[in-house]
């Protein structure tokens, strides 16, 4: 299935404002916004979240099956998906981070 479709599947977020992801010291490394560009990945980790309680090597591995096209897209240019990359280095070894939901006002 393609982005669009497993999108479709994933529970609605017009509640959130925003993802933010923390490190296992609390620190912020990335704040994902629910607007447009970045609302799909904010409804994969808020999935992600919800399901495996962090972002783990898991959840990174489902995340990516998500994402579909745009995995294999993300891992033939580095640095063009900023939030697919970081869950193919958590699927690659890298810390697990927790996911802070930031609610709409």
């Amino acid at each position: 299935m393609s982005f669009a479709e497993n999108l479709k599947k994933l529970p609605g977020i017009s509640h959130l404002a925003a993802i933010q992801l923390l490190d296992a010291e609390g620190q912020e490394v990335a704040l994902i916004e629910n607007k447009p560009g970045s609302a799909g990945s904010v409804a994969v980790y808020n999935h992600l979240a919800q399901t495996y309680g962090s972002i783990t090597p898991e959840a990174a591995k489902k995340g990516l099956e998500i994402y579909a096209e745009h995995s294999e897209d993300a891992r033939l240019n580095p640095g063009k998906h900023p939030n697919i990359d970081r869950l193919l280095q958590i699927e690659a070894g890298a810390p697990a981070l927790r996911a802070k939901h930031v609610f709409a006002v």
